[in-house]
């Protein structure tokens, strides 16, 4: 027997007229591309995306296609988002970090026929027209007034494309499994995969993120995206805020720490999720000026592992709570967050700490499990570490194209690639990814565990761990540290600090100074360069 309730499919467009109708007046500020703060409201929003459906499928686009985007953070980046799902069409974020051979390969693959590009990455975009066959519409995120001259074959201003739409379009109706977004992988271990959001996962998705117990967003919030709408869904905020009426900043281009700090102090900013190293550039600002967070109640920290010097500073010094966080782009990308359970909500100082810095529990709709490398199940000992499996309403079935299906198994289960254990309480901890855990004489090493404690010095800027060649013990670790501009110290201070807080064997057998650390286009430790640079170092006394 079937239950006698309406056919009513989760479609992304419903995020937004729901937003439109309860909550049409809330502000969605942006620092525009252009330079000027910015304001419109979900009510007009809601309008414009209804005109840029009406406007693409006068221009010939219709269910399935894909519609790049190569822009920051902003409003009209959204109403892009919301215009193009509401056909039918499919937008796919495209990384401006990576190198434009890249983008063309990834382009390609997806067969991209449309670009809505930034006046930021103008000329990238024009290198990429050269390259992409299938590319037959260049919009430009910008008005005729600021529209510049480029070599991009027929491209036009938004605004002005937007003006020859009509009022009164309607959302195309279609099925709820319907693709509605596309992003790739990194691609840090050969080429990136393509990731296919479904209008279903991606609502389902919103709705696991504003749980009190993952993001806990309400219409009372002012949420600044800092990550950005490239970076796996913006973490699902570009869904997730709308759904709840929440307040939207929209950060453009600028992700300094003044720029964003402005944003946090003069909106009255209460929510906030960004990156790691994003932090340590507002941490920094902070300290030099003296300024406060007055307003901001939550940061969620995720992307790499969040330092634990990170977690006290916002919440010792500021009074701001952090979750960390933890997923991945096939996940959409939040697979557990940080919140407190009753079983550790009374504990405080260093013992609060302890739980902060695991990556947290799964929230309901993410399935986890722990498998040594034949697939055997691990105890959840809080001890016991193997590789990280996952599954979920939200999670991949399937690469792009049908690249990777050794990841994926017959029951549903997703390798992640990273190595974990689980303790009793269901809380997750990363020790590594499965490529860059350190195999020491037969026994594995985190490097997390380790580059989590050296940030914790006061001279350290940023540190990496990875895997060295030695004769005895096959490889063991060697520590890359960046210094604070003006800081020194000698390597004996540094691996002092890491001393009694892991095992003995552990402990790094050397600490490399560098000026930079290799970041990957999504700003985690690309290890593999660095493996290369370090590939000839010989350890002390080997």
């Amino acid at each position: 027997m079937l239950g006698l309730m309406q056919e009513w499919p989760l479609l992304c467009h419903k995020l937004l007229d729901n937003a439109a109708n309860q909550h049409g007046n809330r502000e969605v500020v942006s620092r525009s591309i252009e330079g000027p703060i910015v304001r419109t409201t979900y009510a007009e929003l809601r309008r414009r995306a209804l005109r840029l459906a009406d406007r693409l499928e006068r221009d010939g686009f219709a269910l399935g296609d894909r519609i790049a985007t190569l822009a920051w953070n902003t409003a009209r980046h959204l109403e892009a988002w919301y215009g193009i799902m509401g056909i039918g069409a499919i937008y796919h974020t495209l990384n401006p970090r990576l190198h434009v051979e890249q983008l063309a390969w990834i382009m390609n693959h997806a067969e991209d026929k449309a670009l809505f590009v930034d006046l930021t990455f103008l000329p990238l975009a024009e290198k990429l027209a050269a390259q992409v066959d299938s590319l037959r519409r260049f919009v430009v995120l910008t008005d005729r007034a600021h529209m510049p001259e480029t070599a991009l074959p027929g491209a036009v201003a938004y605004q002005e494309w937007l003006e020859e739409a009509q009022d009164g379009f309607a959302w195309k109706s279609f099925d709820e499994n319907t693709a509605a977004g596309m992003c790739y992988t990194s691609g840090t271990t050969g080429e990136p995969k393509g990731v296919l959001y479904s209008h279903r996962s991606n609502v389902l998705h919103a709705m696991i993120a504003s749980m009190p117990d993952a993001m806990g967003l309400s219409s009372r919030d002012v949420v600044l995206p800092v990550v950005p709408m490239f970076h796996a869904n913006a973490w699902g905020l570009g869904q997730s805020g709308p759904m709840v009426g929440a307040k939207m900043v929209m950060p453009g281009a600028k992700m300094d720490g003044a720029s964003i700090y402005e944003l946090l102090d003069t909106e009255k900013v209460t929510f906030t999720a960004a990156v790691p190293t994003v932090w340590l550039m507002l941490l920094q600002y902070l300290e030099e000026t003296g300024k406060k967070l007055p307003y901001l109640d939550k940061v969620v920290i995720g992307g790499s592992a969040c330092p634990r010097s990170m977690i006290q500073k916002f919440q010792d010094q500021y009074g701001v709570e952090v979750i960390h966080a933890w997923g991945m782009t096939e996940m959409s990308p939040l697979g557990t967050l940080c919140a407190l359970k009753p079983e550790y909500a009374g504990r405080t100082g260093e013992q609060r700490l302890d739980v902060q810095q695991t990556q947290g529990f799964a929230p309901f709709g993410v399935e986890m499990k722990v498998t040594d490398d034949e697939g055997r199940e691990h105890p959840w000992d809080g001890r016991t570490f193997g590789r990280l499996k996952v599954r979920g309403p939200a999670v991949a079935s399937a690469y792009y194209g049908g690249a990777g299906p050794e990841q994926f198994d017959e029951q549903g289960w997703f390798d992640t690639g990273d190595v974990a254990h689980i303790d009793p309480n269901g809380y997750m901890e990363i020790t590594d990814r499965a490529k860059d855990v350190i195999k020491s004489g037969g026994e594995w090493i985190s490097t997390i565990a380790l580059e989590n404690l050296a940030v914790g010095h006061p001279d350290v800027a940023e540190a990496a761990v990875i895997g060295v060649r030695h004769s005895r013990w096959t490889e063991r670790p060697l520590l890359v540290v960046v210094l604070k501009p003006g800081r020194e110290t000698a390597k004996a201070d540094i691996l002092a600090c890491l001393e009694g807080k892991v095992a003995k064997w552990w402990l790094p057998d050397d600490v490399a100074f560098v000026d930079e650390i290799p970041h990957t286009a999504t700003g985690k430790i690309r290890k593999t360069a660095l493996r290369r640079q370090f590939e000839d170092y010989r350890l002390p006394g080997d």
